[in-house]
């Protein structure tokens, strides 16, 4: 008998890119579900997604864009769904209202909650760029609200100091239990590259701050084919998609998919991936009822 858990395996279908730096994402609601319905269909069990202003071309966090994605996608599979979350706050601004508005009309099982900031500039340029912020009083709310509202957190590793601030933040906030996700880039300065040597790196700080808890492997512009086979093998799951895959790739969502796929011996199904994280949690955090799925979805008001 196989003791081997299956693979999960995750499509990030756009990322905040716009089609300037990757001119194969999808933008509008139609072709995001489409992309989704395609990965799903290779075996993808979880989508990830950014919602973009169909006139502009730009990502826009407004939930009832994301509501509309979600709604096509149930219609099309049972995948866990999920949607990101701004870079950076505007003055005055929520940049979790949406997920706040989604989650309570019943929409989210997970979201994004990054536990650190990171500058997000090109190796090639290291001067020009963006900070990623994530301060710790948003992070604080976004906890409690995560464990009031029983969203599991995915915790995107962009430096290894993150596992050890999420791992702290999931217990204090009595959240649910996070997936953490190695990220990895070839071109961008921070993090590491794709090497067996920096996810053993990884792998080593997880198992002393949470061991056991879900982990794959992830990045943005970057090829993750040396660590694919590794990641299977050692229990992790795998992201592939047009928002990690290097830029100006040639190829769509789910040749990207299929391709990561053919390093897990067993892809895990939706329910799987629902019932293992289910299994994590001590019977008292358990949710009442069953989780948002296909059959119970919330119809966007026009």
């Amino acid at each position: 008998m196989d003791a081997m858990p299956p693979t999960w395996l995750e499509a990030a279908l756009n990322g905040a890119w716009t089609r300037a730096r990757q001119p194969r994402i999808p933008v509008t609601v139609a072709e995001v579900v489409e992309a989704g319905a395609a990965c799903a269909a290779e075996g993808a069990a979880i989508l990830h997604f950014h919602a973009y202003d169909e006139d502009t071309g730009r990502q826009r966090d407004d939930w009832r864009i994301y509501a509309r994605i979600i709604e096509g996608l149930r219609a099309r599979t049972d995948a866990v769904l999920y949607p990101t979350v701004p870079g950076r706050a505007t003055e005055g601004a929520d940049r979790f209202a949406h997920i706040r508005e989604l989650a309570a009309r019943g929409l989210l099982e997970w979201t994004v909650l990054d536990p650190g900031s990171v500058n997000m500039a090109a190796l090639s340029s290291p001067a020009r760029g963006s900070v990623y912020a994530n301060p710790p009083e948003e992070l604080g709310a976004m906890a409690g609200f995560c464990a009031a509202r029983r969203l599991h957190p995915g915790f995107a590793i962009y430096e290894p100091g993150f596992t050890r601030a999420g791992a702290a933040l999931a217990r204090a906030a009595g959240m649910p239990r996070p997936i953490y996700r190695f990220m990895f880039t070839d071109r961008l300065g921070w993090g590491f590259p794709p090497r067996p040597a920096f996810l053993d790196a990884h792998l080593a700080l997880l198992a002393e701050c949470d061991p056991g808890a879900p982990w794959m492997v992830a990045g943005l512009d970057v090829d993750l084919s040396p660590l694919l086979a590794q990641a299977a093998a050692r229990g992790g799951g795998l992201r592939a998609g047009l928002e990690d895959a290097p830029l100006g790739t040639e190829l769509d969502n789910a040749a990207l998919v299929r391709a990561a796929a053919r390093h897990a011996r067993r892809l895990a199904a939706p329910a799987e991936v629902r019932a293992a994280l289910r299994g994590q949690e001590r019977p008292e955090e358990r949710p009442q009822g069953r989780p948002p799925g296909p059959e119970g979805a919330w119809r966007a008001a026009p």
